[in-house]
């Protein structure tokens, strides 16, 4: 097993027994109990409303190519496909290359993953627009501890510095210097592949100089999805049978996004996600039984959707070009990005 292998394998043993620790805390019973009370309606959450936050997230992604692909749907099955490898890998990068290779042959190689790059930075814009509206309609609409909203707007000065570097970084061409700094290290890639992720970088440029409407509409669009994610908060609480308004439940949604930017390497954020929901809902007045009831709903929701993006990521595979029909020339020549 090489490092980065032991490193996800620690991450996870470490999620589960934090998860199990909560588990025992609470009471399984009092969670088993949770379940029983969402009955039938459980099946309803794990479909709605991800189905329209998929969408949603899908037209922002849509929104960064200057000439999208053809098909809506097949842009659907490939970005299902992409996230369900996000999900259970660590540090949410190898899903983001099956999404550029997917979109073969329509989309060439560099301009499909300047896109990904592109949808990828719009979507944590959206997380820090997201996290700075639930920061003012905790503050004005309904109020949570102190401690929480300090922890937050701290978060939210974090994000800000992130997201600046990140495009910083795009824009200075750390695609292509990547793959220089693995020549250096006696690793370098192939003149064709090299070819590829400098294109990336011009195309990328490119998109952020030329295509400021679209990124801003894909920004909206992400906004939109996470917003709609909310509602899921909203649904369980409810069915559950404990009060909860829809300015609470958006509230805990944008914070939970917080918790699951700052963990982005820990496989699906596991164990960190169901102790900082126990918190944040605590901060609302909500118990850990419900916190830790809502968390396992969401990773079974998960669970569904990774399987969906498997079968999706079958589907949309077939007919893919194989390494000895693509013509090479293929991966310098773009679709609509650079000309």
């Amino acid at each position: 097993m090489n490092r980065t292998g032991l490193v996800r394998a620690i991450l996870f043993f470490a999620g589960i027994v934090v998860i199990g620790y909560l588990i025992a805390r609470v009471g399984p019973d009092a969670i088993w109990s949770a379940f029983e009370t969402l009955s039938w309606r459980l099946l309803l959450v794990l479909v709605f409303p991800t189905c329209l936050a998929v969408v949603a997230d899908t037209l922002g992604w849509w929104f960064t190519f200057p000439k999208p692909p053809r098909s809506f749907g097949r842009l659907v099955g490939v970005r299902l496909a992409g996230e369900a490898v996000n999900l259970v890998t660590t540090g949410a990068v190898g899903g983001d290359l099956l999404k550029a290779y997917l979109l073969r042959p329509g989309v060439a190689l560099r301009d499909g993953l300047a896109s990904v790059i592109a949808d990828k930075t719009t979507s944590v814009v959206a997380q820090v627009l997201l996290l700075l509206a639930g920061l003012l309609v905790s503050a004005l609409l309904v109020p949570a501890s102190r401690t929480l909203l300090i922890t937050m707007a701290v978060s939210l000065v974090l994000e800000i510095v992130c997201v600046a570097a990140f495009v910083m970084v795009q824009l200075r061409g750390a695609v292509g210097g990547g793959g220089r700094l693995l020549a250096r290290l006696r690793w370098p890639p192939s003149r064709e592949h090299q070819a590829v992720l400098d294109g990336t970088d011009h195309a990328l440029r490119s998109l952020y100089e030329e295509h400021d409407r679209g990124l801003l509409a894909s920004v909206l669009c992400h906004f939109l999805g996470f917003t709609l994610g909310t509602i899921e908060i909203y649904l369980v609480v409810r069915f559950l049978g404990v009060p909860i308004s829809a300015p609470t439940a958006f509230a805990i949604g944008a914070f939970s996004t917080a918790v699951k930017f700052f963990t982005f390497m820990v496989p699906a954020s596991l164990g960190a996600l169901e102790g900082g929901n126990v918190v944040i809902f605590a901060a609302f007045g909500m118990g850990g039984a419900v916190a830790l009831t809502y968390t396992l709903v969401r990773r079974l929701r998960e669970i569904v959707w990774v399987a969906a993006g498997f079968v999706a990521s079958s589907v949309v595979s077939l007919g893919l070009p194989t390494p000895a029909d693509q013509d090479p020339a293929d991966a310098e020549k773009g679709t609509g990005f650079v000309s």
